[in-house]
């Protein structure tokens, strides 16, 4: 284990800019106890970095299947994901390599493997069970595109249809393809002039094995006889197909057309459909042809055993319903219900009872892929209601702005949110339980609680448990709530910005120990909440009105009260300073000479607050001589000081929220005192007439009043880095413009050489300074109601390259310093007065044991850039380590964490670099090239948090979760869940005795007999390419016990040992089938042969 002498300076880096301006006190000799060694008891073997689980809606979603036996739902996406549900907390999701579109999806029911089809013409074996699914074979077809698959149930010969309207045969244990082929011109032969378009259906007879039905898009479907190699009928219609579903009894089926139009075929039937049915379509009274619809995309076909079939579909709206949503049409007997969805229609499935094409199929509720949502409708209820969705599909509900991660949140927290959340439900949804039922919970035991909080556009928080790999929605938070959202008529017309989210959430503050929160919003606006349980009705919203301006040149400040005042007075341009709140005039009256966007104002109105967070203070920049407010660039609370500060691109206020005043409002510049290291331009608003544009970009952009109230999901800001991002990064430009980017409250040693701690804040700039300003407290009680909180800057610490991202205090030994804070108590108290005395007299809690440290103990300022990172010796104020994190690059998110009882700096840099230091040693102890391209979303949305755990939202729908902990790469196996579990097959339909000894029923077929290289031969090697895929045989041999799996196994037995299968097909199906309903019938049959035998004999 390496030892670090912590008194050791590195030579150069004793920087002058480092002492202090203010500090009167003479510089003192570093106590002895900086001698003592720190030791660094992280390594490099500590961290490792892997995903671990993917939440929230499947971005993009182009396919569905799922599975009867095993209730297990897969969806595949446009960009060649996989995700795959089961009960609510078992999810995996998996990747197609090259990122086509998954076309289709099949799963080899109850066999614990799924293929899926992609738009590169390629075809996949995915073996589920394993708790991470692998691929086990691949088919690559060279010459043909694959427009549709089937796979019968319990049948191991796959069906591929093609655009060019052939069918080729694989089978799924080998991935080779058979010499069986249908080719279009033999399955038409001459009942077209014309080629039929692709394969848009294929499925055999229900009844009937050995007859499969064939739909060609342009309207031939042809009944083909797989042993005779012949059509057996063919059925034309003038419209073309979109798909075909079959009645269980194998005499009929269904077609849907692109003119809105079902048709119901006999299959002896040649020449017309029995029935055609246009569901939305007018019926003219003339007996004419009704008016064609929009197409009908998809149909299924259920019967019931008491009652009517159903038929749904999706599409087939009339063309003058325009506007209308998209809609899913059930059709039960004489009744049709139109279900209006939300988004546009992906797929649906009928979930039914059995899994057997030859049953009565009593269908029980159906799935629906929607763009943006996952829908099952329960069928059996009146009204069909919709079932309450328990998987994290909300995230995207309004897009996600902001995030923040915490691990190790204090144990009544969750319980706390989730109590308050629980009464924000929607009542009306289905009273059964889920449907998508399979698999099995991990083992993981994971003890500590994790909380994920969103921002969003439309201005909601949302606050997530994220503990145990899973995640649940808790609470949700709105915080349009307090502002009036209808707008002034000359307001309307005057500017589309309006409606471009002016309530979207930028920054938020949490403390998890005070339940204390702040949002900073997109329109220049902090609002204070606090938690509690009880209901309260706010009268009056209270608003503190904030004048950010600073100017150099003050002869030309258009404005003395918002100018630069370098008066002792500690409110420049503030609201007075009185106990009570100031009056409450609407913001949008400052901007009459200035641009058309209002600031929000407040409402007016009464608020009722429901338990949860209720709304204590909002501050609001107001705009100033015609300029609109900056954007805040940066937000930190403090529970225990009872202060709120945030900055923006020229300048930073402190708020008392205790006594609803503002403390302090001065320009970056004016915190450096006399000691400014830079030369600035003056700037005059009346010269320069653009507002300013608040997020500086990489290229400075200057944005106009437009762009300032443009949500952080809008266009303009993905094309450059958010928040972080300054003008340092390509020089320090010499202008009076320096954003502030980053606080740290904490009990410190305020100046050089100070033998005293006290409660200071720490300002981090876009030009990489660290200011300090120390802070006066009243004592707590009556006192900090009433006197003032006196804040005096006391200089620069220290200066690093680029703009400070991060910064973090460090005990003596090495241990970090959490900032002070006070614990949660009910503000709503209603108990009697002298209950409230005690808790107005309670002391905040201050957690750093820092208050009883001994005159000669140090600390460590830990201060993160977005290029460097150094440590700070405290009081001495010498820089004693210093590494450089990145040259090219920048860093996008840096924080410092606790990870076996130890601390560690973690940086995801721009070029897709996640690192970590050690500290204060800042050693690199990992450096992994993880994402090879970042865009906006990432660099907005990454966080780190304590042990070991990272996110951030990797589509716009999703939150992929990472870990960067060995520990915890090594427990991810336990801690996933299942998602094949042995489940016995359902015993097959009942034949009858008579049935079985005469013929009739289902008819099977030795698909083995046709399909083998033996009666069909070798297919064409060009046609397509076999590739072995990652997972082999060893990820099958995972299986579980029971029938099946046992089967499995042998069949994997079988396969290793390169023999053929042939024979053991039959037997294969018979044991998996139940014996008990067989067993009469096959007592007969066994007496019969015997008979026979003796005979012959």
């Amino acid at each position: 284990m390496k030892k670090f002498n912590i008194r050791k300076v590195l030579d150069g880096l004793k920087e002058a800019s480092s002492s202090s301006s203010s500090s009167s006190t003479p510089s003192v000799q570093v106590g002895p106890q900086e001698n003592n060694l720190i030791q660094e008891t992280l390594q490099s073997e500590h961290f490792q970095l892997c995903k671990t689980v993917r939440h929230g809606f499947p971005y993009q979603p182009s396919s569905m299947a799922f599975d009867p036996v095993q209730k297990i739902l897969a969806i595949g996406t446009q960009s060649g994901a996989l995700r795959l549900f089961g009960r609510p907390g078992v999810e995996c999701s998996c990747q197609h390599e090259g990122g086509a579109a998954v076309i289709q999806l099949q799963f080899l029911i109850n066999e614990g493997a799924l293929v899926s089809a992609l738009a590169d013409d390629s075809v996949h074996l995915w073996n589920l069970r394993q708790k991470r699914p692998a691929v086990l074979h691949s088919l690559k077809f060279n010459k043909e595109r694959i427009t549709f698959c089937h796979l019968p149930f319990q049948s191991k010969w796959l069906y591929i249809g093609t655009e060019r309207g052939n069918i080729h045969i694989v089978n799924v244990e080998s991935f080779m393809l058979s010499g069986y082929v249908i080719m279009w011109n033999k399955a038409i032969e001459l009942s077209s002039k014309t080629h039929p378009g692709p394969v848009v259906h294929i499925s055999d007879n229900p009844m009937d094995e050995g007859k499969l039905i064939i739909g060609f898009e342009s309207g031939i479907v042809v009944l083909w006889d797989l042993k005779s190699k012949k059509a057996d009928y063919r059925y034309t219609y003038d419209e073309a197909i979109h798909s075909v579903a079959w009645h269980h009894e194998g005499k009929q089926f269904i077609c849907s057309h692109s003119d809105g139009t079902l048709t119901i075929w006999n299959i002896r039937g040649q020449g017309k459909p029995i029935q055609t049915i246009t569901p939305h379509g007018k019926q003219p009274k003339d007996g004419k042809k009704p008016e064609s619809c929009k197409p009908i995309l998809k149909v299924e076909y259920k019967t019931t055993r008491n009652g009517d079939p159903f038929i749904i579909f999706s599409g087939g709206l009339s063309y003058d319903t325009v506007g209308r949503r998209p809609c899913l049409t059930v059709m039960h007997g004489k009744s049709i219900a139109v279900l209006e969805m939300d988004y546009p229609i992906v797929d649906f499935l009928t979930l039914c009872e059995t899994p057997y094409p030859n049953d009565f199929q009593e269908p029980y509720a159906v799935v629906v892929l929607l763009e943006k949502d996952l829908v099952v409708i329960d069928l059996a209820q009146n009204g069909y209601p919709i079932f309450e969705n328990p998987y994290p599909l909300t995230i995207h509900e309004s897009p996600v702005t902001c995030c923040e991660y915490f691990a190790d949140c204090p144990v009544d927290l969750i319980p706390a949110l989730y109590s308050v959340g629980s009464r924000q439900k929607r009542q009306g949804y289905s009273k059964k339980e889920w449907p998508i039922s399979g698999g099995n919970w991990g083992q993981g035991t994971q003890s500590y609680s994790e909380i994920i909080i969103t921002g969003h556009a439309d201005g909601t928080v949302k606050f997530w448990d994220a503990s145990a790999i899973m995640l649940q929605v808790l609470y949700k938070l709105k915080t349009a709530k307090v502002f009036d959202r209808n707008r002034s008529k000359e307001d309307k017309g005057s500017t589309e910005v309006s409606d471009e989210d002016p309530f979207a959430i930028q920054i938020m503050a949490w403390c998890p120990e005070s339940r204390m929160l702040c949002v900073a919003g997109v329109s220049a606006n902090v609002i204070i909440y606090r938690f509690s349980k009880l209901e309260v009705t706010t009268e009056v919203v209270q608003l503190l009105e904030v004048r950010m301006q600073y100017e150099l040149n003050e002869t030309e400040s258009p404005d003395g009260g918002g100018g630069e005042q370098t008066s002792a007075h500690p409110t420049p341009g503030a609201s007075p300073q009185t106990s009570g709140p100031p009056s409450h005039p609407s913001t949008s009256s400052n901007n009459s000479d200035g641009g058309n966007i209002p600031c929000l104002k407040v409402r007016s109105s009464p608020l009722k607050q429901s338990p949860g967070y209720q709304v204590d203070l909002v501050v609001q920049s107001v705009w100033v001589s015609g300029e609109p407010p900056q954007q805040i660039t940066s937000l930190a609370m403090n529970s225990s000081y009872g202060l709120l500060v945030f900055g923006n691109s020229n300048g930073l206020a402190v708020v008392d929220y205790i006594q609803k005043t503002v403390v302090l409002n001065l320009g970056t510049v004016e915190l450096y005192g006399s000691n400014d290291p830079y030369q600035r331009q003056p700037r005059s608003p009346r010269k320069t007439r653009q507002p300013s544009g608040g997020l500086c970009d990489i290229n400075e952009c200057s944005a106009t009043s437009e762009d300032r109230c443009k949500s952080p999901t809008s266009d303009h800001r993905d094309n450059s880095f958010s928040r972080s991002r300054s003008s340092s990064v390509t020089s320090i430009d010499k202008e009076a413009r320096e954003a502030i980017n980053s606080f740290h409250f904490c009990e410190t040693f305020a100046r050089k050489g100070d033998c005293t701690l006290t409660p200071c804040l720490y300002v981090g700039t876009s030009l990489g300074t660290v200011l300090v300003l120390a802070l006066t407290l009243p004592p707590a009680g009556e006192q900090r109601q009433l006197q003032p909180v006196i804040i005096s800057p006391t200089g620069m610490l220290v200066r690093l390259k680029g703009s400070i991202m991060r910064m973090a205090f460090l005990d003596s030994a090495g241990s970090l310093l959490p900032s002070a804070f006070e614990t949660w108590c009910e503000p709503n108290v209603t108990a009697d007065g002298e209950e409230r005395e005690k808790i107005r007299k309670r002391r905040p809690v201050s957690v750093s044991p820092s208050s009883s440290q001994e005159l000669n103990e140090s600390q460590f300022a830990v201060v993160c850039s977005e290029k460097q990172a150094k440590v700070i010796s405290l009081p001495s104020q010498t820089c004693i380590y210093k590494h450089s994190i990145t040259e090219a690059s920048f860093i996008l998110r840096a924080d410092v964490v606790q990870m076996n009882q130890s601390v560690c700096v973690a940086c995801f840099c721009a070029n897709g670099h996640i690192m970590t230091l050690s500290v204060p040693g800042l050693r690199p102890l990992m450096d992994v090239n993880y994402l090879p391209l970042t865009d906006m979303r990432i660099a907005r949305t990454f966080c780190f948090t304590n042990l070991g755990q990272a996110m951030y939202l990797c589509s716009p729908t999703e939150i992929q979760r990472i870990t960067y902990s060995q520990e915890t790469c090594e427990n991810l196996q336990e801690m996933l869940g299942e998602l094949f579990t042995p489940v016995e097959t359902p015993e097959a339909p009942n034949r009858g005795f008579f049935k079985g000894l005469f013929g009739g029923g289902a008819q099977s077929l030795d698909r083995e007999e046709l399909f083998g290289e033996l009666a069909a031969g070798k297919a064409s090697r060009s046609l397509a390419q076999h590739i072995p895929g990652p997972g082999g045989i060893e990820g099958m041999k995972g299986a579980a016990s029971g029938v099946v799996g046992d089967l499995a196994r042998a069949r994997i037995a079988l396969d290793e040992r390169g023999q053929k299968l042939g024979e053991l097909e039959e037997r294969t199906a018979a044991m998996m089938a139940s014996a008990d309903s067989f067993s009469k019938h096959a007592h007969d049959m066994m007496l019969k042969c015997k008979d026979k035998k003796w005979y012959q004999f």
